[in-house]
């Protein structure tokens, strides 16, 4: 969990992107996929290109456009290979050296690995890599994973067989796209799916991306999802194989890809997020309807629920915020007072459209509760006569292992108090949380079961301890 220009929120996860094409321009093609996944990690950027039997790679934190200028952009080697990262740490400092992708060499070659994901045994399988030599320069899982591919190959006849070895030794969450100096891409899904990996297909080559929005902003036509437990061979001649490595897992994509995580106009699994919002919020109408003069969303991931509340319940949809989206990553608040006033600078209550009225807020999600209280503030400062507030994901209540950053459970409101307490709290006229067989109801097109750990506990795999986490990123 994150303050963006003083807003509470849930942060992203990570982007990775690949592609093989008979064109030279892989890198610009990379850049732009970067750029449609650009939600899923605003911390850093890389992306590395396969050229004559090496790697070469450009890295460095911020935004995509800020690490890919266009001289830098320009330097990058024609290339029909390459791969992209867009990073948000979950494990690891924000530095230069943990952005992605990771570059590995080794005595048969080189390797760059971009991951989406969290691994809850990383710390133990460094430990061993250590003992046998290996040097390590950054504090993130996903050096440790480029790591262990190397090792293997080391010790196999393949670098496919050694991501395929390597892949069966992880716990976790990894999305994996892998390119290797022997000309060849090798993407990966891990066996319960927590999060999306997807394959797409143009004239002349072939990509895979973290979701299908990056497939189409790169100018590659969907063709399907990567299966849990999956891998897919991409070799330099264009030929495709696959095989499945890790199979008979309990399926478990995190949820919250559909709530917030993913781009409304990507398809994962089978299911459009488009959809899924909108019917997460005619479910909450369903489970929480009120006597209201409009519907209204919180920009941006709460707008689609918000419409699919006003459709089911007849009740009017309108627009409460302008929302500014030209305030810098790194906006700085210099008193309280502006810091307090955060919410106004990003989100100004559209005075002229709700004085007076009984409005339905429809938002995403509530962490600790305290931007939820601002935003239903300033809509009662602007005239706003009720606000009832609809959550379109259960009450958070336990941390998440797998790559979406959530905070301490002793930190999360839902843990503190009942739901009469958070809405007595944030100052809601009422408050309505959609539930776990709702949002599961909501999502049913998906070709997957979900993780709903953050919400109720239960994880599809077993976690490592919290000390565990704690002692590898403190490395």
């Amino acid at each position: 969990m994150y303050k963006e220009n003083g807003l509470e929120k849930l942060h992203e996860e990570c982007g990775v992107f690949g592609i093989v094409t008979t064109s030279d321009e892989a890198a610009g093609i990379t850049y732009n996929a970067l750029l449609a996944l650009q939600h899923r990690g605003q911390e850093g950027a890389g992306i590395a290109i396969q050229r004559d039997g090496s790697i070469l790679y450009h890295k460095d934190v911020g935004l995509v456009s800020e690490v890919f200028r266009r001289d830098v952009l320009d330097k990058l080697p024609k290339a029909h290979m390459a791969i992209g990262h867009v990073r948000y740490s979950t494990t690891g400092v924000n530095s230069q050296k943990n952005t992605q992708p990771m570059i590995t060499e080794y005595l048969k070659g080189r390797i760059a690995t971009a991951h989406n994901g969290n691994i809850v045994n990383a710390a133990e399988i460094r430990d061993k890599l250590v003992s046998v030599g290996c040097n390590f320069a950054a504090t993130n899982d996903t050096e440790v994973i480029s790591s262990l591919i190397a090792w293997e190959a080391l010790r196999g006849e393949s670098v496919e067989e050694a991501v395929a070895d390597a892949a069966k030794q992880l716990r976790g969450a990894f999305s994996l796209i892998v390119l290797s100096s022997r000309n060849k891409l090798i993407a990966f899904r891990d066996g319960t799916g927590f999060r999306p990996l997807c394959l797409g297909k143009n004239d002349r080559g072939w990509a895979v991306a973290s979701e299908s929005c990056g497939l189409d902003s790169a100018g590659f036509t969907f063709v399907r999802d990567i299966q849990p437990g999956e891998m897919v061979v991409i070799n330099g001649d264009g030929t495709v194989e696959s095989r499945m490595v890790i199979p008979g897992c309990k399926k478990g994509l995190c949820i919250f890809e559909y709530v917030y995580i993913a781009r409304t106009d990507s398809v994962l699994d089978g299911l459009s997020v488009y959809h899924a919002r909108m019917e997460m919020g005619r479910q909450l109408a369903r489970e929480y309807p009120v006597e209201a003069d409009m519907v209204c969303g919180v920009p941006d991931s709460g707008l689609e629920a918000a419409m699919g509340y006003a459709q089911e319940s007849g009740i009017p949809y309108g627009f409460c915020f302008v929302k500014n989206r030209y305030i810098g990553r790194s906006f700085i608040y210099p008193t309280q007072e502006q810091r307090d006033a955060a919410v106004r600078l990003k989100l100004n209550p559209l005075a002229v459209n709700i004085k007076g009225k009984r409005l339905v807020l429809v938002d995403d999600s509530i962490v600790r509760g305290t931007t939820s209280a601002k935003i239903i503030q300033s809509l009662k400062q602007a005239g706003a006569a009720e606000v009832h507030l609809r959550i379109a994901s259960p009450p958070v209540r336990h941390s998440c292992h797998f790559g979406t950053d959530i905070d301490n459970e002793e930190n999360l409101i839902a843990n503190q108090m009942s739901l009469d307490a958070i809405c007595q709290k944030i100052g809601a006229d009422s408050l309505g949380y959609i539930s776990i067989d709702g949002l599961k109801k909501a999502c049913s097109e998906c070709s997957l079961s979900f993780c709903t750990g953050c919400f109720d506990g239960s994880y599809p795999i077993q976690v490592g301890s919290e000390h565990t986490k704690q002692q590898f990123e403190t490395l």
